[in-house]
């Protein structure tokens, strides 16, 4: 059985650890990226199955990490859901225009999590 693999972009280590303990129970292969200047090149390298990616982070923001992903051809293709504080319909829109799937606000409650996942990735 091929597991899933998930990435997880995001600059505070509590959410990557967090994340990490609701998929990989689940079964999923969980890859966490801290650094989002980075990001591009080990999605690439990697290419999840899936990426959650958080808004606010320092030197890039989700919504330009996001904007750079869909440039590139290579993985343009991944589903990104987005993690973030910020709860406002106006984000919500942004990161849709944007190309992003989804949207969950922190902190993330495990259920939602896991049933977007699965609603997101098939059944390997």
């Amino acid at each position: 059985m091929n597991k899933s693999k998930i990435m997880v972009i995001d600059d505070d280590k509590k959410s990557l650890e967090l994340m990490e303990a609701i998929l990989i129970p689940k079964g999923h292969e969980v890859i966490t990226i801290s650094d989002p200047l980075q990001a591009v090149a080990l999605i690439v390298v990697n290419k999840p199955d899936l990426i959650l990616l958080d808004v606010m982070m320092p030197m890039l923001d989700g919504y330009s990490l996001l904007s750079e992903i869909k440039k590139n051809n290579t993985i343009s293709k991944i589903p990104v859901v987005m993690l973030t504080a910020l709860g406002f319909e106006l984000n919500k829109e942004l990161a849709q225009n944007l190309g992003a799937v989804g949207y969950l606000t922190k902190p993330v409650d495990s259920a939602e999590l896991i049933q977007t996942v699965s609603h997101l990735l098939p059944v390997i």
